[in-house]
């Protein structure tokens, strides 16, 4: 499962909007690499983020 996944997964699993440390500390991933599997997402429009700060799957 590589770190895009992860953070899906966290997401996914989590039910609520989270941060980026948050979501480092669910998958045990450096926030770097967080960040950066986050903006692949968002790029991608997998994640979409209801207000400042924190993000959640696309519905």
């Amino acid at each position: 499962m590589n770190a895009e996944e992860k953070v899906l997964e966290a997401m996914t699993e989590a039910g609520q909007p989270l941060g980026t440390s948050k979501i480092a500390e669910l998958t045990g991933l450096d926030k770097k690499d967080v960040e950066k599997a986050m903006k692949s997402l968002k790029e991608s429009g997998k994640i979409v983020s209801p207000k400042r700060c924190v993000w959640e799957p696309a519905k």
